[in-house]
């Protein structure tokens, strides 16, 4: 009987049933994947099962990440019985012809397993190596699969981690010496895949915990295990202050809980998590689950259990990067760096490798003379502590960055993606056609982020190209084959109809580029001017936004929940709908890019969306129609253009190309052509 291919759906609860029993079969090989897991990646159409008859006798589970365009393998998995037969080569066929669009599929595999032979013959190849996460510490082998798309792609994915703190009650499913009922369950977060996704951490309270343990050989073998996991030190007076705020709402959310030491213990790891800056607190305790609401409310900590946060771990990573809610509330000042003041920038900036100590502060006033006319900015919070660092000057066509530095910080990595951006900003404003980080050291936290920005390393330096260009395919790749020539890589020969998803990473990393004869749609939306005021400053607030570094790169747009063809990756057009007067409606203000399209409940987007956004409860179940439900439309990389397309302009570009058009149109989101698109972008732009 032949063997078929099913992509199979979260309705086929039979075909997910037989999967989950085929994996498990395997978990030793494998890691364990929780049932709901399986149902998770069929939600998301990462689930294919080679059917025989009634049987599955393979499956593939897979992530198609929405800021990536690789494709993430978890499982490919084979019944035993059946191997030999080319299973395995069908499921992988099968997912490149199901996702063409995607620049590769990755994959992760314990080198003592010995199955190098097998991944060359499925057409992977070695792709750098990781420590698995393990007890053993196992390597893992990367391996990757291209599907053909420019190699100058491949490697745009953030290697920032998703830092999680354990409980105790997780710690010894991972570390201890005997095995509880949850202990497979809490394994799943350190499965081969996740090895370039997570890293776990523990705070004082976990150690507090080990210390009291009373069999000594569990005692003193969980003590030894601590070195594998990052070790966090919040401020105890933070921790206490914290503390007592959660003591007060937990009973006021609650009114029968006991005020005792078991509470106070587990409001711990709260307190702790949230003073050390992370977001995420991983535990199978069930007075903590149901303590969740207060620990988001108060410290903005969430806490799950193991299986949630593989669930989701790719939400939670950019949760945890981008946090410009946060600095909308802030009092972020930037200036150049005095001269003289650089001796108390070392005790911040410091990094390790070599550049520390007196010799960083002798750099930094080596850029204070000579011909060369740096600029030496200084980013400081609220409390005037220095928290970004990064020194700038244009050479030619290029901006050239021989400090970039983030200071240890609660936004710290959202920091440093703000300041991605902003370089790249700086670089287009002075006419510069690539951005060179030449930094020796910069802050990790920007070396994990840049890849996500198109930036790649060039002789040590990281390296980013700005392709100013608003025009075909073959134009963008002239101009980008050009500037790839000056750094000796290869480019790529653009075709129109570029697949939305290659067009997406084209636009993100060559940034301003926009490719218009694309399969990338663009959407007009109608905004307010409140909320446009909020998002984009546009019309200008009476008072001027504290948030130093411009409009934050992510945020999120909420509409009744009816479609009108939204579908990511795409970029968006904002035009603010109405105003006091003429100089503030009726005209298109800006661009973005369209990451993703969500329709739920008001309160379900709210809690999911609300590290992003301006919005708060009400405003969000305001949204609703009758349906009771909203849509949420999350976005980044915002552009405000220099000069605003009036509606009466807008109009006359549609019509000189005959393109049926009514303003009447503009009372909700609606698609227009590339062609429309680039009219209105180029107008945005215009200097005469």
């Amino acid at each position: 009987m032949a063997i078929k291919l099913v992509s199979v759906s979260p309705a086929q609860n039979e075909l997910i049933g037989k999967a989950i029993a085929l994996g498990d079969r395997y978990t030793k090989t494998l890691g364990l994947l929780t049932p709901p897991a399986y149902r998770k990646a069929a939600e998301d159409g990462g689930l294919l099962a080679a059917v025989e008859g009634a049987d599955v006798v393979g499956y593939a589970l897979f992530g198609l990440p929405k800021r990536s365009a690789r494709i993430r393998l978890a499982h490919l998995c084979v019944a035993e019985e059946q191997r030999g037969r080319g299973v395995g080569r069908k499921l992988v066929d099968g997912i490149k012809e199901r996702y063409p669009q995607r620049l590769g599929i990755k994959a992760k595999c314990r080198r003592d397993y010995n199955l190098s032979g097998m991944w060359r013959k499925l057409g992977f190849v070695p792709d750098g190596e990781v420590r698995g996460r393990g007890r053993d510490g196992e390597i893992l082998d990367g391996w990757w699969l291209d599907l053909g798309h420019p190699d100058l792609f491949t490697e745009m994915e953030s290697e920032a981690l998703l830092v999680v703190t354990v409980d105790h009650g997780v710690f010894a499913d991972l570390r201890g010496l005997t095995d509880s009922t949850d202990a497979e369950r809490s394994r799943a977060l350190e499965a081969g895949w996740m090895a370039d996704l997570v890293e776990l951490a523990y705070t004082p309270q976990l150690v507090h915990q080990i210390r009291d343990l009373t069999i000594t050989a569990e005692r003193q073998h969980q003590q030894a295990a601590l070195t594998g996991l990052r070790k966090l030190s919040p401020a105890s007076e933070a921790v206490d202050r914290r503390s007592h705020e959660l003591l007060h709402a937990a009973t006021q959310a609650i009114p029968e809980l006991t005020l005792d030491p078991d509470l106070r213990l587990r409001l711990q790891y709260v307190a702790e998590t949230s003073c050390a800056g992370l977001q995420v607190l991983a535990t199978h305790d069930p007075l903590l689950s149901r303590l969740a609401d207060v620990a988001w409310e108060v410290a903005r900590v969430r806490v799950v259990s193991p299986s949630t946060v593989t669930l989701h771990v790719d939400e939670l990573r950019q949760a945890q990067m981008y946090r410009p809610a946060d600095l909308m509330g802030t009092e972020f000042r930037s200036g150049e760096v005095a001269s003289g003041a650089e001796e108390e920038l070392v005790a911040f900036f410091n990094q390790t490798g070599g550049d520390d100590g007196s010799a960083f502060a002798r750099r930094l006033r080596t850029l204070d003379t000579g011909a060369v006319a740096w600029r030496r900015e200084l980013l400081r919070d609220g409390q005037g502590r220095p928290v970004a660092l990064y020194a700038w000057a244009l050479d030619g066509r290029t901006l050239v960055v021989p400090v970039l530095r983030t200071a240890s910080h609660l936004l710290e990595e959202t920091l440093a993606r703000q300041l991605l951006f902003l370089l790249k900003r700086l670089g287009r404003d002075s006419g510069a056609e690539m951005v060179r980080v030449s930094d020796p050291h910069p802050s990790e936290a920007a070396k994990f982020a840049a890849g996500d920005d198109g930036f790649f390393e060039r002789n040590g330096d990281l390296v980013a190209l700005l392709v100013d260009v608003c025009g075909t395919a073959a134009e963008v790749g002239a101009v980008a084959d050009s500037l790839a020539r000056e750094l000796s890589v290869d480019a790529a020969t653009f075709l129109p109809g570029m697949p939305a998803e290659l067009a997406s990473v084209v636009e993100r990393a060559w940034w301003p580029v926009k490719v218009i004869d694309s399969e990338l749609p663009t959407f007009l939306v109608p905004i307010k001017p409140r909320w446009s005021t909020e998002l984009f400053n546009v019309p200008a607030m009476l008072i001027p936004r504290s948030e130093t570094l411009g409009i934050s790169r992510e945020h999120v747009y909420y509409r009744s929940s009816g479609r009108r063809g939204e579908r990511v990756p795409a970029r968006l057009l904002w035009y603010v709908s109405e105003g006091n007067s003429p100089s503030e409606g009726q005209m298109v203000v800006g661009s973005s890019r369209l990451d993703e399209v969500l329709i739920d409940t008001p309160d379900t987007l709210f809690s999911k969306f609300e590290h992003l956004g301006v919005y708060g409860r009400a405003e969000v179940q305001g949204a609703a129609d009758g349906s009771g439900r909203a849509m949420a439309l999350r976005f980044s990389d915002t552009e405000i253009f220099p000069k605003p397309v009036t509606l009466r302009r807008l109009t006359s570009l549609a019509r000189g190309r005959g393109i049926p058009w009514s303003p009447g149109s503009l009372i909700s989101l609606h698609k227009i052509s590339g062609e429309l698109f680039q009219a209105v972008y180029q107008e945005g732009h215009r200097t005469t």
